[in-house]
């Protein structure tokens, strides 16, 4: 963050508008901290993506192939013709300004061209040009520009500052979703090879070897050893995962990110420890190294390619031949799920529908998927009450909890969490009512634009969740934000950093195995992260 302007410059925001300078007359500055860094040749290679190169987004010529219009507006054209969503999210806009103020790229950095308005306006314009009656003959008069190379660079820098969150979706009256429009614009981006590799090299690593990070079975077999190491050092208890088990039960997929980055790896020690748990009860659980990403980049570069990367884990269901999947906390992971995989690669009749082998609840939510969250899972076991808790392991915590975008307001998981949540923690706060559940603010670098070189546009678009957050720092002392999501975990670490230092951020399932009591553990003095429990202070000095 050397480079990333302090926090007191990054809060002085220019919200008001450029009375005398049109949208469309204004040059694009491509600004140093907002951008990513392009696409890798070798990883649009890897999957078979047209035109690789070397380029860059600050070079004045993007090596865009001699037929680029007619690559672009054909693809526009075909997918105006298969997606009815799109044609009508370009018609169906009266330019209200509902939505102007709701996204959090325009609060944090005041560019017009940030407010989803006027974001889909860069690509609604070339759709009146190209595909409408009064904008091949009106032109801009009609609010239709030419296609030039100038506007498609203005469609790249602009589609990558937004992380397709939908809280703009929320509140518009005709219910346009710009999230379809950015997935759909950033496809006809890639038609050209204009990715960026932040995207690129993990749906590369993805399809090789079948996480985002590239790590290879052995690495990941490594790392959960590691944890094993360290969840005995705090508990006493040495859990013993499985890996690539044919005929076990149930398959247990999570993002890498849980088992390469921090806060995230504690957040897998939790899942590790409550398999353990739930062993002597009738679990039969197994990772796969194979199948080791919950996560999908994919789902930023074209909805085809999310599809080939979602396979992967029926694919591997059937190869080990588990009954059903239970997947770890990550967000896009769940909002494919819930609005995609059962079309994209179901249904999947060699699984069979989810029953809980402790209580034997079934999961009717997972009836055709086959997948279920694993907070379902937990939540169903609190409420069975199968796991011995002590709440009073997290005292040292004083929480709140951020509703991931892709699992709260993607597909209405609201209450689950807050009830594990509730159940392992004595000190819970909500933020302010217009920043979560449905209206939750997104922690700013998702849909792939969690890179470190954007680190400015991150910073600003999370100055929202951030705020937030500070409310409640400053009004209860809060000094946790949970959540259910790898990228979140990952981003909104630099985020608190850089807005809130005093505030950290965990998993869900982490706080969950800190209250979990085992039989036969040793007296636990100190959390997952080997900071000391509430009481526990001075032993932790001696």
């Amino acid at each position: 963050m050397a480079d990333t302007p302090k926090p007191e410059e990054t809060a002085r925001i220019d919200h008001s508008p450029p009375f005398f300078e049109g949208w469309m007359d204004k040059p694009l500055d491509i600004k140093k901290g907002v951008y990513c860094y392009a696409s890798k040749p070798k990883n649009l290679e890897a999957v078979g993506m047209p035109f690789p190169k070397e380029w860059s987004p600050t070079d004045e010529d993007w090596q865009l192939p001699e037929n680029w219009k007619e690559i672009f507006l054909e693809g526009f054209r075909e997918r105006l013709e298969k997606h009815r969503t799109l044609k009508l999210f370009m018609d169906i806009c009266v330019r209200c300004g509902a939505c102007a103020d709701k996204c959090h790229f325009f609060i944090g950095s005041g560019d017009p061209r940030n407010m989803p308005v006027l974001r889909a306006e860069l690509l609604r314009s070339v759709y009146r040009r190209n595909f409408t009656l009064a904008g091949k003959i009106l032109g801009k008069m009609a609010g239709a520009r030419d296609l030039t190379e100038d506007v498609l660079k203005d469609l790249w820098y602009y589609l990558y500052q937004c992380t397709e969150c939908r809280r703009c979706s929320l509140f518009c009256p005709y219910g346009i979703d710009q999230a379809e429009i950015t997935i759909l614009g950033r496809e006809l981006l890639n038609l050209l090879g204009l990715n960026i590799d932040w995207i690129a090299a993990p749906v590369a690593n993805c399809n090789r070897t079948g996480n985002h990070l590239g790590i290879q079975p052995h690495a990941y077999k490594d790392m959960l050893d590691f944890f094993t190491d360290e969840i005995e050092d705090v508990t006493g208890i040495r859990v013993n995962p499985s890996f690539n088990r044919k005929g076990a039960e149930i398959l247990f997929v999570t993002p890498s990110g849980d088992v390469f980055a921090d806060p995230g790896t504690y957040t897998c020690m939790g899942y590790m420890m409550l398999f353990h748990y739930l062993e002597s009860m009738g679990l039969d659980i197994t990772w796969s190294t194979y199948a080791s990403e919950g996560g999908n980049f994919g789902y930023f570069t074209s909805l085809e390619m999310a599809k080939r990367l979602n396979a992967k884990m029926y694919a591997e269901a059937e190869r080990l031949g588990v009954k059903y999947i239970i997947g770890g906390e990550c967000g896009h992971m769940w909002r494919v799920l819930n609005q995609y995989m059962d079309t994209w690669n179901g249904p999947p009749d060699f699984l069979e529908e989810p029953v809980s082998p402790i209580t034997g609840t079934k999961f009717e939510n997972a009836k055709t998927t086959k997948m279920i969250h694993l907070v379902d899972f937990t939540a169903d076991l609190i409420h069975n009450n199968k796991l011995k808790l002590d709440p009073s392991r997290n005292d040292h915590l004083k929480v709140t909890w951020h509703d991931s975008c892709n699992t709260a307001r993607g597909m209405g998981y609201l209450e689950e969490p807050r009830y594990v949540l509730k159940s392992v923690c004595n000190n819970f706060y909500e933020m302010p009512p217009n920043t979560i559940r449905e209206q939750t603010f997104c922690c700013g670098s998702g849909s792939g634009l969690n890179a470190g070189e954007n680190m400015e546009i991150r910073m600003r678009g999370g100055l929202p969740r951030a705020n937030a957050v500070k409310h409640v720092h400053d009004k209860h002392d809060v000094n946790m934000l949970a959540c259910i999501c790898a990228i979140d975990r990952a981003v909104l670490t630099s985020l608190m950093e850089y807005w809130v230092p005093e505030v950290g951020v965990t998993g869900l399932h982490e706080m969950v195995a800190n209250a979990l009591v085992f039989d036969g553990e040793k007296e636990r003095t100190t959390d997952l992260r080997s900071e000391p429990l509430a009481g526990m202070e001075e032993q932790e000095d001696v």
